[in-house]
């Protein structure tokens, strides 16, 4: 069965990932996307309105009155909730129930923007649980187990991704790295783990192939990633690239939330959820089991399945930084060595938009 979509609701669309979906959708115009946001004035919405072929609805992703509307006005949908806005627990409602709402109002085709269930396949071991990981990943399962019910009325596919590339190079990710003594360097606790990267750019290939081959796609878990990502690799890529020195120091996990990330390692990895619960995994919590996860390989990618359906993908980190610096070359932006100077770094947003809202989101309103 195919699934004919023409106009798609994108809820994330202001996110990282939700500005490359977009783009890619809107390109050639063959989607129409209708866009939530918080504030239909920010700079981001304001990025969106400009691909062409996009218009905003201004709302909540948990107000289900806006979800309607949204969903009614379209035939397909992006759903990629930010679950370090909400929180593991409340994110779990809030993607089951939007899900239900999708199929309720009609639309035909449902793309769950996911990250791996790490504690189920970590055979559920605690020392992996990470929950703005879990979270996602058990709602992906539950909405595959809905699709084989409900395939007649809305198809559904899972999509899901890891860190991105870009984090690796930005302020206030779990990986930003700082000049040290004139060399780039990555201090984080991942032994001779890897890191199952993400390019932001292939995002908006494989999102739209999945809504153009939904013959294909529904009932499907695209599992994404340029490579496994070892940092002593990264550190010589962005040698070779670039001519900066750089290296990768493995680091004890009690240094690491030591470090800058010390004033936040004890605060709701959500920072909308709440303190006092006690599942509420602290962000030290949450990231200790997500270097885990890399550090011990727990994560696996089919880089044969991905090729077949992106032949010209991102395939390596050393591809993706000499792509980011052709096309610094190119427009005139900075290079990766410019923007990770210490005043670069203190006075630039993260690639996340977490850090650009200064995790002052309101889940239950604008």
């Amino acid at each position: 069965m195919s699934y004919e979509t023409s106009r798609i609701f994108v809820i994330g669309a202001t996110g990282a990932q939700g500005m490359s979906v977009v783009k890619g959708l809107v390109a050639d115009g063959k989607y129409d996307v209708l866009a939530l946001t918080r504030d239909s004035t920010s700079e981001r919405a304001r990025q969106l309105e400009e691909m062409g072929n996009v218009s905003l609805i201004e709302g909540s992703f948990a107000d289900e009155e806006v979800l309607r509307k949204g969903f009614r006005a379209c035939n397909g949908a992006f759903v990629n909730i930010d679950g370090f806005n909400t929180g593991e627990k409340t994110e779990t409602y809030l993607a089951m129930r939007t899900y239900e709402i999708a199929i309720e109002e009609g639309v035909r085709f449902f793309v769950f923007g996911n990250l791996d269930y790490v504690l189920k396949k970590s055979g559920y071991d605690s020392r992996f649980r990470t929950g703005h990981y879990d979270g996602k990943g058990r709602v992906a399962e539950w909405i595959l187990s809905q699709n084989k019910a409900n395939a007649d009325r809305m198809g559904a596919a899972i999509f899901t991704t890891g860190p991105y590339m870009e984090m690796a190079f930005s302020p206030f990710t779990p990986m930003t790295p700082r000049i040290e003594e004139g060399v780039v360097t990555w201090r984080v606790p991942l032994g001779r783990g890897a890191v199952v990267h993400v390019s932001l750019e292939d995002c908006a290939y494989y999102v739209r192939w999945l809504f153009d081959n939904t013959e294909r796609s529904v009932g499907m878990d695209l599992e994404v990633a340029i490579e496994h990502v070892r940092y002593d690799e990264l550190a010589a890529a962005f040698e070779r690239v670039t001519g900066h020195p750089a290296r990768y120091i493995d680091t004890d996990v009690h240094q690491y939330f030591g470090g800058p990330l010390k004033n936040a390692a004890d605060r709701p990895a959500g920072y909308n959820a709440d303190p006092a619960d006690r599942s509420t995994m602290s962000f030290r919590d949450n990231f200790t089991g997500f270097w885990n996860m890399w550090r011990h390989d727990i994560i696996k990618r089919d880089y044969l399945l991905l090729d077949d359906i992106h032949p010209n993908r991102l395939n390596s980190a050393e591809q993706w930084i000499r792509r980011h610096e052709d096309l610094a070359r190119l427009n005139g932006s900075p290079s990766l060595w410019d923007k990770l100077q210490p005043e670069a770094l203190q006075n630039s947003f993260s690639v996340l938009k977490s850090s650009e809202d200064r995790q002052r989101g309101n889940v239950g309103g604008l």
